[in-house]
């Protein structure tokens, strides 16, 4: 499946992170993600720096002389850009790029700007409005170098009637107008999010499992891989914005929803976090995360840590499944070892190659179906949607009929006994 590519021109950057004393860098390759990060917003890397520090300096981030060490840097290497591995204030930024001559980004922009690349559908597009919007507000007042008024005053006497008095100030008019507009896409994102609620908690016949994990963890290669979906794979970060639901046949007639969502990264911005609560209700609602981690990775142990940290901030109470991808990539058998010594319950798979399939097909059957029970159920002929329900979900062994009852004998998963409560006196368990 083909996507346009990022149009974005491949600016020059040198990357640079400050390493405060509680830092979840990586301390082999603490710019790692950075690099990836800048590369995927459609960046050449021609430099990196690492400052270690106890402390933030305010004016700054960093101090004076390193300010200018980046300034000289960046000179030496021809860069257009400077992407910090850190959140900046308005004032910070400010003050940087007029040491350092050149465009400052901080880590949650550059990952609104990915974002905003990669969105696809009307939803993901307003979810990242909003997110720009509300990472913008707190700083026009840096954005704006002058603050002339745009009416008013002895300045403006010739542009006639209306035009004078006090004015109102162009910063005032850009906060009212981000205001406005921040409201308009709340209102939009809160009817998509009651919308989505409905149809995710009214899947009440067809159990729902969810794909989470650490971006570019392999989520929607394994998506293709149970579900034969055609989705869009990449080996890049936030390929996947949208979540995508299909029907996962589980054999024996069993079928489960399977939602992919999308990933998630170290130190992922809040705000960015609520602006895709929406996306991420299949999440919020599944009787069943998968959580897909990137196995050859080295730092898979964070990785986890991390996306738990998102989940728990999302108020995720399903039943959750590690799955510990990309294992054909494991060069170091030993990993295995201590992966598994770890992690005992975690299903090994490479959905590259199919390894481990069946393990995780088996296990997310016994968890959300549980075990096939022997039961003989009679069902009123009338009652179209029991007939159905009971010949999608039953493994029938033989089959009568006594007028308008039929009276069935079978196996039936143990979660799909009790749904048949549900349509009253049309039912009738009579044997177990």
């Amino acid at each position: 499946m083909e996507r346009e590519s990022l149009s974005v021109q491949a600016e020059r950057a040198l990357v640079v992170a400050v390493l405060l004393p509680d830092s979840k860098n990586d301390p082999a390759d603490p710019l790692a993600e950075l690099r990836n990060l800048a590369t995927t917003a459609g960046a050449e890397i021609v430099d990196q720096m690492i400052a270690k520090r106890r402390k933030i300096f305010p004016r700054l981030y960093v101090g004076s002389g390193k300010a200018e060490e980046i300034a000289a840097r960046a000179d030496a290497n021809d860069a257009d850009i400077v992407i910090f591995d850190n959140d900046l204030s308005p004032a910070q930024i400010r003050d940087l790029e007029k040491i350092i001559g050149r465009k400052i980004l901080d880590r949650s922009e550059l990952i609104l700007d990915i974002f905003a690349a990669h969105a696809r559908t009307a939803e993901s597009r307003l979810q990242v409005e909003l997110a720009q919007l509300e990472y913008t507000y707190p700083r026009l007042r840096h954005m704006w170098s002058h603050l002339e008024r745009i009416a008013g005053g002895a300045a403006s006497a010739a542009g006639g009637i209306g035009t004078r008095g006090p004015g109102e100030k162009q910063i005032e008019i850009d906060r009212r107008l981000v205001q406005q507009r921040v409201s308009a896409l709340k209102r939009e994102l809160e009817a998509i999010d009651k919308r989505k609620i409905r149809q995710v908690s009214g899947r009440d016949r067809m159990p729902s499992v969810c794909l989470v994990g650490y971006t570019n963890a392999g989520k929607s290669t394994a998506m293709h891989l149970l579900t034969g979906a055609d989705v869009y794979i990449a080996d890049q970060l936030f390929a996947t914005l949208d979540t995508r639901t299909r029907k996962w046949d589980l054999g024996d007639g069993n079928e489960v929803l399977l939602s992919d969502t999308v990933g998630f990264v170290r130190s992922l911005p809040h705000h960015l976090v609520a602006s895709f609560r929406a996306t991420l209700e299949e999440a919020i609602w599944a009787n069943l995360l998968i959580h897909v981690a990137d196995a050859s990775n080295e730092r898979v142990l964070d990785q986890i840590d991390a996306v738990n940290e998102v989940l728990e901030d999302l108020g995720c109470k399903g039943e959750r499944l590690l799955v510990l991808n990309k294992v054909d990539q494991i060069i170091d058998p030993t990993v295995r070892t201590v992966l598994r010594a770890r992690y005992p319950d975690a299903i090994f798979l490479s959905a590259l190659t199919g390894e481990g399939a069946a393990d995780l097909v088996e296990t997310v059957t016994e968890r959300l179906l549980g075990s096939a029970r022997h039961v003989v159920v009679e069902v009123n002929c009338a009652n179209g949607k029991a007939m159905s329900f009971v010949h999608k979900h039953m493994t029938i062994d033989s089959e009568t009929y006594e007028g308008a009852i039929a009276r069935i004998e079978g196996t039936l998963p143990s979660d799909q006994l009790s749904l048949l409560t549900r349509f009253g006196d049309d039912v009738r368990i009579i044997d177990e």
